[in-house]
């Protein structure tokens, strides 16, 4: 796989991610992909591309930030990305006009086949006030499905903080 197929497998991902209106500007997706790294490593053999060093992606409203991210291919498209980091963090604007949702993790993964997203290691999830909180959370993008704690077979208790409307 070429550099640029490579580069195009990653940016599929944000694609993937940003496809998703209950959580993205609907003009995130035609957005142009920014991408920087210390530093990448591309082995077509193994079929994996990794990039280290203070890891920067953005799309119209979507920034990740991570350490270092892996993306692993399979017939030249990915079929696992996963991003760590102290912490990796997400942040991306809603249509709706409410505040942006951030998303933090030691490490998230997103498996391309199945759509779904998990953060773990320390997983939060803000908009504005309201958090969701545990050590593993878990979207099922296709379901719209959110799990998290024991239920995303993690082991600790589910925090969830919700501001109370105002008057």
């Amino acid at each position: 796989m070429s550099p640029a197929n490579s580069l195009k497998a990653w940016l599929c991902l944000i694609l993937l991610l940003a496809g998703s209106s209950a959580f993205a500007l609907s003009d995130d997706r035609r957005q142009p992909i920014e991408l920087e790294a210390d530093s990448v490593d591309i082995n077509e053999a193994a079929g994996v591309s990794v990039y280290q060093g203070d890891v920067l992606l953005r799309q119209g409203s979507i920034e990740i930030q991570a350490d270092r991210v892996t993306v692993h291919h399979q017939g030249g498209k990915p079929t696992l990305v996963v991003a760590e980091g102290k912490p990796v963090r997400f942040k991306q604007r809603p249509d709706d006009g409410k505040e942006d949702i951030i998303a933090q993790a030691n490490r998230m993964e997103y498996h391309v086949g199945s759509e779904e997203l998990v953060f773990s290691g320390n997983a939060r999830v803000t908009q504005g006030k309201d958090s969701f909180s545990s050590d593993r959370i878990v979207y099922d993008r296709v379901k719209s499905v959110v799990k998290a704690g024991s239920a995303a077979k993690g082991k600790e208790r589910v925090r969830i903080i919700i501001e109370a409307p105002k008057p």
